[in-house]
């Protein structure tokens, strides 16, 4: 099924993607969209195969003070880890560079997660985001129930969006270019440029084939 376009402001900020564990390969959503926008640009966090948290925020963070304009970050898995443990360190305030995050399919990263090497960045942070921010979540990723994906949303104060049931939401989901990730990215787009509330309920809603919002708490976005 086909997904509304949405088409953001001209003046569109600077997106930075930020990966995972083992890098994003060739047929990952992330590198696809990396090759075919001019607005992308990927972060290179290194030590892929054995994440360091520090390092990792560092390298955020001098992607993020390089940059000549707004950023939009756009993480996948312990990459949404990355950038919530960049808001609690950096504390980056609500008129900073960031102006928003795409976060798509964190994983539990506290009591014995899938893999090992997640817990180094444990314990997971707790403080809400200082951006607006969307956290995408499948019904059988198998590295975080629906419910703790609901509970991560809650505390770093993100819109909640239910994928369906495409697992990690990476290349093995089959989703190619994953269209309807960049409906909401677009979506993001229109609130960062005219942040009125309810502004992600327009000018079109979500499609309702597989995909809802989640009202989280009382922020009116």
């Amino acid at each position: 099924m086909a997904h509304p376009a949405i088409h953001p402001p001209r003046k569109s900020p600077l997106l930075l993607i930020v990966p995972g564990l083992g890098d994003s390969g060739r047929r990952h959503w992330q590198s696809i969209w990396e090759r075919e926008r001019d607005d992308c640009r990927k972060v290179d966090l290194g030590m892929w195969d054995r994440p360091h948290r520090n390092t990792w925020v560092n390298k955020l963070n001098q992607a993020v003070a390089d940059a000549d304009r707004p950023v939009v970050l756009v993480a996948h898995s312990l990459g949404c880890h990355a950038v919530a443990w960049w808001n609690a360190l950096e504390r980056p305030g609500e008129n900073g560079k960031v102006a928003g995050a795409l976060l798509v399919a964190p994983p539990v990263i506290d009591r014995a997660p899938l893999d090992g090497r997640l817990g180094a960045f444990a314990p997971m942070p707790r403080e809400k985001l200082a951006f607006p921010s969307i956290l995408v979540a499948s019904q059988d990723d198998p590295y975080a129930s629906f419910g703790h994906s609901r509970k991560m949303a809650r505390l770093w104060g993100s819109r909640l969006v239910d994928a369906g049931w495409i697992g990690h939401i990476n290349a093995d989901s089959g989703i190619g270019n994953w269209p309807y990730g960049l409906h909401l990215l677009d979506r993001l787009l229109w609130f960062v440029a005219d942040p009125q509330p309810m502004a992600l309920h327009s000018p079109t809603p979500l499609p309702p084939r597989t995909s809802q919002d989640i009202t989280l708490g009382p922020d009116p976005w």
